[in-house]
């Protein structure tokens, strides 16, 4: 069964408020809830997550044993639609390439969305730092970079259509070539895909892509863990070391809650074990 894209999913505006201390009881920055869903005939997983707006690495951090493309019919699945926000407050995008999701906030009316995305492989990957949104453009023609036009039958230019990689909208970043745009390849989402730039589903760059100005702040991070405060309760949200940037997890977690402040108001037994499942969902961690 073809599930369509849902607006159930994570395409909403979630409400949330940074801490003004290190454990603000009045924080709010674990956003959305958790989901189940019942497997019907013929779903792939790839569809589910993709109904929920979810990547497929999202699906697959809690479901790594599941064939993805014959997940058994009838179980229960949790959906994974809740994040613990990277800290940011201003008014703009932050990327975390560690968990492939990508983050608007809205500071002026106390909302933010959040979409997956596509990153770079490994040998060609997402470059870290600040930018600025340089340019728009609803249906770009795609210059093939040198280094890729064999791979296209030597064509240098790909116009606006089904066969463009950049689907229907570009967000160009400053610094480079580097951008934020659609896909002709939905299922690429949650994956290691691109050349450095990020995809989103055609559905999400559409809604994003409007909310966008020339001038907004981007600012891309690497973040494997994230710790988050909700009604006083601390929580930490764990994913894998994709670009095989820390040496230990476990030890990077565990430096980050000590220098964060947030130790004292940490049980440490849930914290690593968060550290070792990293399953990509926040997981409550507070000292009672």
């Amino acid at each position: 069964m073809l599930l369509l894209p849902s607006s159930l999913g994570a395409s909403g505006a979630y409400p949330y408020r940074m801490p003004t201390e290190v454990f603000d009881p009045n924080a709010d920055t674990v956003i959305g809830t958790m989901r189940q869903y019942r497997v019907k005939e013929e779903d792939t997983m790839l569809d589910i997550a993709r109904h929920f707006d979810l990547g497929y690495n999202e699906l697959m951090l809690l479901y790594p044993e599941v064939d993805p493309w014959l997940p058994p019919v009838g179980e229960v699945l949790r959906i994974p639609t809740r994040w613990v926000l990277p800290l940011f407050d201003k008014r703009g995008i932050v990327i975390n390439v560690a968990e492939l999701r990508l983050y608007l906030f809205l500071p002026e009316i106390g909302l933010v969305k959040t979409y997956p995305i596509g990153i770079g492989v490994r040998e060609h990957p997402t470059p870290f730092g600040t930018f600025k949104v340089v340019e728009k453009e609803k249906d770009p023609t795609w210059d093939i970079p040198p280094s890729l036009r064999a791979e296209f039958g030597g064509r240098l230019q790909i116009p606006p259509g089904p066969e463009n990689p950049l689907g229907a909208y570009w967000i160009g970043l400053s610094g480079g070539s580097y951008g934020i745009h659609g896909t002709n390849s939905p299922w690429g989402i949650g994956r290691l895909v691109s050349h450095g730039c990020i995809r989103l589903y055609p559905e999400d760059i559409e809604r994003l892509f409007p909310l966008v100005e020339v001038g907004m702040p981007v600012k891309i991070v690497y973040e494997p863990v994230k710790f988050g405060l909700e009604r006083g309760k601390v929580y930490v949200e764990v994913h894998p070391d994709i670009y095989h940037r820390c040496q230990d997890l476990t030890a990077h977690g565990v430096d980050l809650a000590l220098s964060s402040g947030l130790m004292p108001y940490i049980n440490l037994p849930p914290l690593l074990r968060a550290l070792k499942e990293k399953e990509g969902i926040p997981v409550d961690v507070t000292r009672r």
